[in-house]
């Protein structure tokens, strides 16, 4: 069967954390009992696959639409050439309490588990409350001998930079940035297709199940980048209308961020699929012959590589990611 494409929108998959609230609920996302900390939005990973909710392909998984379509809609960079498996992964964080303060290996770390792939990430702050701050690199001079110390004497948290945080701040997260979101904010996260986090501190606190949480000390330790792996903050706010402001930038991925006043004409390309993550405000995507698709806050779409001409209309902010 010959499927035109279409903008892609996927049943998320909720994941409990002890961080976790209930904030994702603001988007009219149905939550699960508990704290649910990450809604993978777009996901095809062992932990996690997304399934296309609405349209030709309803209920199929996004591993299920790489085999049949893969190749044609996600472009000829669509791929991850380590493990075949659409390249990116999705998320929206509700960060009811903070987060452990973890780092991220590179691709070619010798202890990654089977299949997996390193994790450079970049986060799009959706909303923050007043003096909300996430961690975000090493201090200055702090070595791998000075922070084995500072663990081993429980005072990692001096070792570590804070950052206050603001509705629509970009911060990009290379592998080996040590790094942590705190309390009270609500994020976009855009990453490589990698479940693997190395956690070296997390507050000596119980886990869902009652016990303290694994940490991963001397991986942590091995794989942070010292001197530092290229980590970019970025104040959004000048981004203007009908135009893509870029806020981040990585081998793995582009981050653009546009804000939507009326009809914007776009168009896809053979090189990549594009994401689009609705940050703010609510509009519409069409495409083909008259084809729409009303959208709004908290909504993410993947728009095949062949989709070719589409429009956003409304007004909006949203978040687009494709693959350079």
């Amino acid at each position: 069967m010959t499927v035109k494409p279409y903008p892609l929108k996927f049943k998320p998959e909720m994941k409990e954390r002890v961080w976790g609230g209930r904030a994702l609920e603001q988007f009219g996302l149905e939550l699960p009992q508990g704290h649910i900390g990450e809604g993978w939005m777009i996901g095809d990973h062992p932990n996690g696959t997304t399934k296309v909710a609405g349209g030709a392909l309803d209920g199929l998984g996004l591993d299920e639409i790489r085999e049949q379509y893969g190749r044609e809609w996600f472009g000829s960079k669509g791929f991850s050439e380590k493990n075949g498996r659409f390249p990116l992964l999705i998320k929206l964080l509700d960060c009811n309490d903070d987060l452990s303060v973890q780092v991220h290996p590179t691709d070619t770390y010798d202890r990654l588990p089977a299949g997996e792939l390193g994790k450079t990430e970049m986060w799009y702050i959706l909303d923050a409350k007043p003096g909300a701050k996430i961690i975000y690199g090493l201090k200055d001079g702090i070595d791998r001998a000075a922070l084995q110390q500072a663990i081993d004497e429980g005072r990692v948290m001096e070792g570590l930079q804070e950052v206050e945080v603001k509705a629509g701040d970009a911060f990009y997260i290379p592998a080996g940035t040590v790094h942590a979101l705190c309390a009270g904010v609500v994020v976009a996260e855009i990453q490589q297709n990698s479940d693997t986090t190395y956690r070296l501190y997390d507050y000596n606190r119980p886990g869902l199940d009652g016990g303290l949480r694994e940490l991963h000390v001397e991986d942590s330790l091995n794989v942070i980048a010292y001197e530092g792996a290229g980590a970019t903050r970025m104040n959004t706010d000048d981004a203007q209308a009908g135009s893509w402001l870029t806020i981040a930038e990585s081998p793995y991925f582009v981050v653009d961020k546009g804000v939507v006043r009326g009809p914007w004409e776009l168009s896809t390309s053979a090189d990549s699929f594009v994401i689009l993550v609705v940050a703010e405000g609510s509009g519409s995507i069409s495409w083909g012959e008259g084809e729409s698709q009303s959208v709004k806050a908290g909504e993410c779409f993947l728009l095949p590589a062949t989709l070719g001409s589409y429009s956003l209309g409304g007004e909006m902010t949203v978040i687009r990611s494709l693959v350079p």
